[in-house]
């Protein structure tokens, strides 16, 4: 399949953690230890508290880039239409580690550092026609998603990212760029915009660029 890439040069004068998560086999084994730091005013617990009923547990990644910039890439089912990174939990996974499988999976990035998360589950609905053909496919009767939300902190090379990912699953994306909060919300599907501006929300404090004070 083909893809085309645009993104945003880092800035490599800004200074990132060397941190690449462990060399691991095609499915990350649900015990596997993450680094994490900074996590916003929740317990360490919060990942594991009970979502709501009738929807599927999710998880979705804020991933940013050292200029702050947000990767989210174009969905190759539904037209000009852009996303941050998701995807199901799977039985008894951690969101953690469901968080960093699914980055891999669709995106082919292990070199990331967890650095917070959203303390609370955000949900939202299928339109009609989406739950239909999204039950259909899954063999469930879902309302929704029930999402828990991870910053992570891309710390890798730009040619690491391939949206065929790792093999493991099925391509959904056809392009990929570093946008601005207000981008990735404008970018959007509409029924997936308000949890998008609650995650950038929540985030904004490590979405703002450092500047030198003046002397």
């Amino acid at each position: 399949m083909a893809f085309c890439r645009s993104f945003i040069h880092f800035n490599p004068r800004i200074h990132t953690a060397n941190f690449l998560f462990p060399n691991c086999p095609l499915k990350t084994p649900k015990s596997a230890a993450l680094s994490f730091s900074a996590p916003l005013s929740s317990p360490p617990s919060a990942s594991m508290d009970i979502p709501p009923e009738g929807y599927r547990r999710n998880v979705g990644i804020c991933l940013i880039s050292p200029s702050k910039k947000i990767f989210a890439a174009s969905r190759l089912d539904i037209p000009d239409s852009w996303q941050m990174p998701q995807g199901g939990i799977d039985e008894n996974e951690d969101p953690r580690n469901a968080a960093v499988r699914e980055l891999r999976e669709e995106t082919g990035v292990t070199s990331a550092d967890i650095i917070a998360e959203v303390p609370y589950w955000l949900t939202y609905d299928f339109p009609p026609h989406v739950r239909e053909k999204l039950n259909k496919q899954w063999g469930s009767d879902w309302k929704g998603q029930a999402q828990k939300w991870f910053l992570l902190k891309f710390t890798g090379k730009e040619e690491e990212v391939n949206l065929l990912g790792d093999g493991t699953e099925k391509a959904e994306f056809g392009q990929w760029s570093w946008l601005s909060p207000q981008e990735v919300v404008d970018r959007a599907v509409e029924f997936k915009k308000p949890v998008y501006d609650e995650v950038l929300k929540v985030f904004s404090p490590y979405l703002q660029e450092r500047r030198h004070a003046l002397l």
